[in-house]
């Protein structure tokens, strides 16, 4: 066996404990403190090689998948913020042009991504959730352009955002998922209107994007006119698979570390059910991390095997904040602010409770990622599609 990820491990080690950054968990900045935060820390990843590692090489990345997991526990051990603003440019825009872009947007976003430029995306619409292909929002082509007209809801990041990964319906005559094309919007463009959405956790970080008339040239227009449900499938694979990777490894170490440390904080430790409870955690975020590995590592991942892990890792995230929330008491609901550049286990456990919700929704809810695994993952019949 190769000594490579030992010696990589004491390398991250080492660099962690001289770049994380001290006390950012008590940071009080506001918005504008925080986005400047994350765009500082992402280049302090960038400079060690750090930020996109399974991006191919030669764009930045090529980390093998054992170095990537390495890189994630350590990150996780040492207690490093999370990329949550860089988190769809680095995953689903990035995904998305490597899979359809053409090499001419490759080179004029990719290296754009890696100075700091921030995507949101532009997917779901008020009567386009789960049913993703009864989105509304039009494009009508004028010449070298589409002209834009909707509007989108659910846009992480979309405050921030540089870019967005945009979905539109070119053809209203045609079947819903074969009127559908892919854009990659400059969200400086006149016409678009971003409205905060103040969440249940007392965050915004999801907005309203508001579409009036918007401007896109057809050069941003990612594969074929009409084609871009196949597109948004290379989007969602990157959402319901490669992305677990980080967040199991994170699940998997500080967040189990945090649960332990509650449960010794409360004194449950000794009391069987917690025991029991733990235990079970653990055997479960070991088949999480497994599942991640081989995903990740096989390069030709089955029909369904995103949808499993996706499926897996955020009810598994809703069930352990949850247990966290029991034995942390009623002092867990005193806690109202959670740092700013965490995940979903910061340890204030209602608000992680409370935001896990949302990883069982995006991406394809449960019941969707179900349906994907009967389907397409064990050749099951087909649902019954309305006639009409």
């Amino acid at each position: 066996m190769s000594t490579r990820p030992d010696e990589f491990r004491a390398e991250v080690r080492e660099w962690c404990r001289t770049h994380v950054p001290a006390g950012w968990r008590t940071r009080t900045g506001g918005d504008a403190e925080f986005a400047a935060f994350q765009r500082d820390w992402f280049q302090e990843l960038r400079g060690a090689g750090f930020a996109v590692p399974h991006w191919p090489a030669r764009w930045g990345g090529g980390l093998p998948v054992d170095e990537q997991v390495v890189l994630y526990q350590e990150l996780a051990a040492s207690d490093a913020p999370r990329l949550v603003l860089a988190f769809v440019a680095i995953h689903h825009a990035a995904a998305t042009l490597l899979a359809a872009g053409t090499e001419e947007q490759r080179r004029r976003h990719l290296p754009a991504i890696l100075d700091g430029e921030l995507w949101v995306q532009g997917f779901s619409e008020p009567d386009a959730g789960s049913d993703l292909a009864a989105l509304r929002t039009t494009a009508r082509r004028d010449g070298d352009t589409y002209v834009v007209t909707g509007q989108k809801l659910w846009a992480s990041g979309a405050a921030h955002a540089d870019r967005c990964l945009l979905l539109a319906r070119t053809d209203p005559t045609a079947p819903k998922r074969h009127g559908i094309s892919y854009f990659l919007l400059d969200m400086r463009t006149p016409g678009i209107d971003v409205r905060p959405v103040r969440q249940a956790t007392g965050e915004s970080h999801f907005s309203e994007i508001f579409l009036t008339d918007v401007a896109v040239p057809a050069t941003d227009l990612v594969g074929r006119e009409n084609a871009g449900w196949q597109v948004a499938q290379a989007t969602l694979a990157a959402e319901r698979g490669m992305t677990m990777l980080e967040l199991a490894e994170r699940l998997g170490n500080a967040g189990f570390r945090r649960l332990l440390d509650t449960c010794a904080r409360t004194g449950s430790l000794d009391d069987p059910l917690v025991a029991d409870g733990l235990a079970a955690f653990d055997t479960e975020i070991t088949g999480l991390r497994a599942l991640c590995r081989d995903l990740v590592g096989t390069g030709e991942p089955g029909p369904a095997d995103a949808s499993i892990v996706k499926l897996y890792y955020s009810e598994l995230l809703q069930r352990m904040t949850d247990f966290g929330v029991t034995v942390a008491g009623l002092a867990a609901h005193t806690e109202l602010t959670r740092p700013a550049s965490s995940s979903w286990e910061s340890g204030a456990w209602m608000l992680d409770f409370v935001g896990s919700w949302e990883w069982t929704i995006p991406g394809g809810t449960s019941e969707i990622q179900r349906t994907i695994i009967a389907e397409r993952g064990l050749g099951l019949p087909r649902e019954p599609r309305p006639t009409r």
